[in-house]
């Protein structure tokens, strides 16, 4: 297992790691219900096992991860060359894949490649400007563990619309600070503040949900014109024709 593994293993034991695994596998489970399909790929582990897929209704759930010794993971690769045929994924989940790569355009751009026309893809990732981000810029080792980068949603969501994906969904959520010592706040406030009823809360990450839009071309036939039908019949006859027909 690399350190930095070891260190988020060590960061789901605590009640700032649970809190934030509580408040993701609610909101995942709410956003799957209407993804259907063979395969659903996790890009990335995230929390102690599997607790993102429980709610997945597609009939296979696969989980890629870069360390060879993860106990949850399904296939052992890198994120931005997937071991994957193209075209063949009805949906990818990136639980704040993005922040701890080198070059998360890479992995979005190898998402696209493996995920079918009409597919969904779920991103998560950290406020910049928020609480969380603080405190992850405030931290030496990343915040958590190993987190290079934070990433907008903006950003994110101009890369997906350049690759023609339509935003289906966008949102804010884990109302809740990144120091917290014990458990706090349940699912269902969580809920309740995401839908928007206390707008004073500032919100520490967000969410969204795309669609892959494949356009087929279609070929337009060339229209020719027919020489007959270019002279008006209600045209009037020149002066050079009115002469020949007096002679």
């Amino acid at each position: 297992m690399t350190l930095r593994h070891s260190f988020l293993a060590s960061w789901w034991q605590s009640a700032t790691g649970q809190n934030l695994l509580s408040a993701e596998s609610e909101l995942l489970g709410e956003a799957l219900e209407d993804v259907f399909g063979w395969e659903l790929l996790q890009i990335g582990e995230w929390g102690r096992g599997r607790e993102l897929l429980a709610r997945s209704r597609t009939r296979r759930q696969t989980i890629v991860s870069t360390d060879v010794h993860a106990g949850s993971a399904d296939v052992i690769g890198r994120p931005s060359q997937l071991p994957v045929t193209g075209d063949t994924v009805d949906a990818v989940i990136l639980p704040h894949t993005l922040e701890f790569a080198a070059d998360p355009y890479a992995i979005v751009r190898e998402v696209d490649r493996v995920l079918a026309a009409e597919g969904h893809l779920l991103i998560l990732g950290f406020r910049p400007f928020s609480l969380w981000g603080l405190r992850a810029r405030l931290s030496r080792a990343g915040f958590p563990p190993g987190l290079r980068r934070l990433l907008s949603a903006r950003r994110v969501r101009e890369w997906l619309v350049l690759l023609g994906y339509e935003i289906v969904a966008e949102e804010r959520y884990l109302y809740r600070t990144p120091w917290n010592r014990g458990t706090s706040g349940s699912p269902g406030i969580e809920r309740i503040l995401r839908r928007g009823l206390f707008n004073i809360f500032p919100a520490g990450a967000w969410w969204l949900k795309a669609r892959k839009r494949v356009y087929s071309m279609t070929p337009i036939r060339p229209r020719f014109r027919d020489k007959t039908s270019v002279i008006s019949p209600h045209a009037v006859p020149t002066v050079r024709t009115s002469l020949n027909r007096r002679a």
